[in-house]
C-alpha cells in the first residue's frame, strides 16, 4: 500500500475506533489507540522522506492516485496525494509535533470527562490535516481544508458546557468559513483558466501560458488574492486574526497542535504550494508582504501586555504567522518553511510548557499569580527557556536561523521598509517572551494563600508523559536551525532539498547577489535588537518592577488600547455583527420568517380551518338533518337540467 494512504489511514482508524467503540475502552486503551496510530503515521512518513532522498531532485514527485473521486463532462479530479519535498516536510511536523502532543494529552487530559471523545477529535485532526497537506490537488485540499476547520471548531469547544468555549468555537468556524469562500473562488478560478485542479498540471500550464510575471493586476493577480483570502483566515492574519486568541478556551494541547503547529500553518503552505502562481502576481506578493509584516507587529504589540500566559503566546503566534507571510511575500518560499519548521518546534514547547505550568497551579493562568515557579518546575523552566531563546533569535537556537533568513531576503530583494519592521518585532519578540518568562518563573511567589498552599499543595513537576515530550521539542528547538545555516556559514539543507517543489515559480524575483560581510552586519543589527528587547523586560520584570507600572501611568491611553487589543473586535461588533445580527432580526426573522412566511403558512392553514368549520356541520349525525340535504341536493339538480334543457 502506498506511504501516504497509511499515512492518512492509521489516524482515521484511530478516530473511528475510539469515536465509535471509546466510550466502553478504559483510559489506557483511549490512550493507546490515540496515540499508536499517529506514531505509525510518523514512522511511515519518515520512509517516505527516506524513499524521496533515495531519488534524484528532479524525480522527487510521487503522484499517488486512490481512485476517481468527481468526473463529469469536462471535469476529472482523483483523490490522489502527492510526496514531494513539501510535501513530505510538512507532514513530518504535523506527525511528529503531533504525536509528542498525544503523548502530553494522556496526563494532561487525564481526569476531564469526555476523554475518549477529545482523543477521538485529536486523531480526525490529524487525519484531516494529512488530506490537507498530502493532496495532489487543490480540490481534495480544500476537504482536508474545511475537515480541519471543523476540527478546530470541535476542540475549541470541547469545553460546551462553557459559555467561554462555545463562543470560541463559533467565532473560530464563522471567521474560517468568510476566509473559506475565497479559497473556493480561487480554486473555481484556477479550474475555469487552466482546466484542471492537479497541482504539477496546474503549475506547468501556468508556467507555459505565462513565461513572464503580469503587469499590472490581472487574472494570476485575482486567483492568488482569492487563495490568500483563504490563507488570512486558516493562518490567523489580519483582518481574520480575531478567532485565534479566542481559541485559547480549548485545552492546552488543542492550542499546541492546532494553533501553533499545524493548522495555522495551513495557509502559508497553500501559498507556498503555490509558488508558481504568486510569483507570476507581483501586485498580490506585494500584499501578502505588507499584510503578513502588518500583522506581525500588531500582534507584537498587543502581546506585550497580555497578562493570560496563554493569550501571550497565542498573539506571538499570530506575529510569527506574520513572518511566514513576509518570507512567502518578497518570494522566499523556502525561508517560509524553514521558519514553519522551527516555530513548530519552539512553539509547541511553549503551549506544552504552559500547560506543564497551568496544571502545577491548579489550572491559574494569570502571570501576575505566578512567579518564582523555577524551584518548584524545573524541568519545564529550562525547556521553556530553550523554547524562549529560540523564538527570541538567540544564536544559535532554532528560530534566529529561519528568522534571520526572512529578513535577509526581505532586505536583499529591496524591501527595506519591511526589513526594518522585521527587526523591531524581532526586539518586541523578545521582550514579551522574556517578560512572560520573568513573571512565571523569576521572583517572588505571588498570588492568594488559598493558590499557595492553603488548600493546595505546593507546585510540583508533571509526570514523564507531560516533561518527556518537553524535552524531546527543547532538543529540536535548539539544534532545528542547523538545516537551515545561512550563505556564510554553510548550505541551507532545508531549502535546497524543498528547491524541486517550487521548480516552476518564476526566477525573476531571486535577490540580487551580496557580499556576505553585509548578511553578517545585518545579521548583528537583528541580533541586537532582539539582546535590547531582553534587557529591556529584564530591567523591567527583574531590577526595577515598579516600571512598567509607571510606564503604563504615563503612557495610559496606549496601554489601554494595546490592552483592549486595540478595540479590533468591538469595531467588528460594531460594523459587521451587530448591524448583520439586526437584520436577521428585523428583516429575515420579524419581517421574513414571522410575517411573510408564517403568514402565508398560517394563513393557508387557517383559510383550511374556516372552510372545514363550515364542512363539517354537513357531518352533523342527525338523519333529519342528512335528509334535509339530500333534498336541496336533488332540488339543486333538477332545477340546474331543468333550466340546462330550456
Amino acid at each position: 500500500m502506498p506511504y501516504s494512504v497509511l499515512i492518512v489511514l492509521f489516524p482515521l482508524l484511530g478516530a473511528l475506533v475510539n469515536g465509535v467503540f471509546g466510550k466502553r475502552f478504559p483510559r489506557y486503551l483511549i490512550a493507546g489507540i490515540g496515540c499508536l496510530t499517529v506514531g505509525l503515521s510518523f514512522a511511515v512518513a519518515s520512509l517516505a522522506l527516506s524513499q524521496l532522498l533515495s531519488l534524484a531532485p528532479g524525480e522527487r514527485a510521487i503522484s499517488e492516485k486512490i481512485f476517481t473521486w468527481i468526473e463529469s463532462g469536462n471535469v476529472s479530479v482523483d483523490a490522489a496525494f502527492l510526496l514531494d519535498p513539501l510535501s513530505v516536510v510538512m507532514i513530518l511536523v504535523v506527525t511528529g509535533v503531533g504525536f509528542l502532543i498525544h503523548i502530553y494529552s494522556v496526563a494532561y487530559m487525564a481526569e476531564e470527562p469526555g476523554y475518549y471523545r477529545f482523543f477521538s477529535y485529536l486523531n480526525l485532526f490529524i487525519f484531516m490535516m494529512s488530506i490537507l497537506v498530502l493532496a495532489d490537488n487543490y480540490l481534495l485540499m480544500f476537504v482536508g481544508w474545511e475537515g480541519v476547520g471543523l476540527c478546530s471548531y470541535l476542540l475549541i469547544g470541547f469545553y460546551f458546557d462553557r459559555k467561554s468555549a462555545g463562543d470560541a468555537a463559533k467565532k473560530a468556524f464563522i471567521v474560517n468559513r468568510i476566509g473559506d469562500v475565497g479559497f473556493i473562488l480561487g480554486a473555481f478560478l484556477i479550474f475555469r483558466t487552466f482546466g484542471t485542479f492537479n497541482y504539477l498540471e496546474v503549475f506547468q500550464r501556468v508556467a507555459d501560458q505565462f513565461p513572464s510575471a503580469e503587469v499590472g493586476f490581472g487574472l494570476l493577480s485575482a486567483i492568488c488574492l482569492l487563495l490568500f483570502v483563504g490563507a488570512t483566515g486558516k493562518s490567523a492574519q489580519i483582518p481574520l486574526y480575531v478567532w485565534l486568541p479566542d481559541a485559547m478556551e480549548g485545552p492546552t494541547p488543542v492550542s499546541a497542535l492546532i494553533h501553533a503547529a499545524t493548522m495555522v500553518t495551513a495557509g502559508v503552505y497553500m501559498v507556498a504550494r503555490s509558488a508558481a502562481l504568486f510569483s507570476r502576481a507581483p501586485e498580490t506578493l506585494l500584499i501578502v508582504a505588507v499584510i503578513g509584516t502588518a500583522t506581525a507587529i500588531l500582534a507584537a504589540c498587543i502581546a506585550l501586555v497580555q497578562t493570560d500566559i496563554k493569550r501571550v503566546l497565542a498573539y506571538s503566534t499570530v506575529s510569527q504567522l506574520g513572518y511566514m507571510f513576509l518570507a512567502a511575500g518578497v518570494g522566499a518560499f523556502g525561508s517560509g518553511i524553514f521558519h514553519v519548521v522551527t516555530h513548530a518546534f519552539f512553539k509547541a514547547l511553549l503551549f506544552l510548557g504552559s500547560g506543564s505550568v497551568i496544571l502545577a497551579l491548579h489550572h491559574e493562568q494569570d502571570l501576575f499569580r505566578m512567579g518564582g515557579l523555577k524551584k518548584y518546575l524545573p524541568i519545564t523552566f529550562w525547556t521553556m527557556w530553550v523554547a524562549t531563546l529560540a523564538i527570541s533569535g538567540v544564536p544559535p537556537f532554532a528560530g534566529f536561523f529561519s528568522k534571520d533568513e526572512i529578513l535577509w531576503n526581505a532586505f536583499s530583494l529591496g524591501h527595506v521598509v519591511l526589513w526594518v519592521i522585521g527587526v523591531i518585532v524581532a526586539s518586541l519578540t523578545a521582550f514579551y517572551m522574556f517578560r512572560l518568562m520573568f513573571l512565571a518563573f523569576h521572583g517572588e511567589r505571588r498570588g492568594t494563600a488559598e493558590h499557595h498552599g492553603e488548600h493546595h499543595h505546593a507546585p510540583k513537576e508533571p509526570s514523564l508523559l507531560v516533561t518527556g515530550p518537553l524535552m524531546i521539542l527543547a532538543l529540536f528547538s535548539a539544534v532545528a536551525g542547523f538545516l537551515g545555516l545561512p550563505a556564510y556559514l554553510g548550505t541551507n539543507r532545508l531549502e535546497s532539498f524543498l528547491e524541486p517543489s517550487f521548480e516552476h515559480r518564476l526566477l525573476e524575483h531571486h535577490a540580487a547577489e551580496h557580499s556576505s560581510n553585509l548578511e553578517i552586519a545585518l545579521t548583528v543589527v537583528t541580533i541586537l535588537a532582539g539582546l535590547t528587547g531582553i534587557l529591556i523586560a529584564y530591567y523591567a520584570y527583574i531590577r526595577d518592577r515598579e516600571l512598567p507600572s509607571r510606564f503604563a501611568n504615563r503612557f495610559r491611553g496606549a496601554y489601554l488600547a494595546a490592552r483592549q487589543k486595540f478595540y479590533v473586535d468591538e469595531v467588528y461588533d460594531a460594523l459587521v455583527v451587530t448591524p448583520i445580527r439586526r437584520i436577521s432580526e428585523v428583516v429575515l426573522w420579524r419581517a421574513i420568517d414571522v410575517h411573510l412566511i408564517d403568514g402565508i403558512v398560517n394563513g393557508t392553514g387557517g383559510l383550511v380551518q374556516y372552510w372545514a368549520s363550515g364542512l363539517r356541520r354537513i357531518q352533523s349525525g342527525y338523519t333529519r338533518s342528512y335528509a334535509t340535504w339530500v333534498l336541496i341536493g336533488a332540488v339543486l339538480i333538477f332545477i340546474y337540467y331543468y333550466f340546462a334543457t330550456a
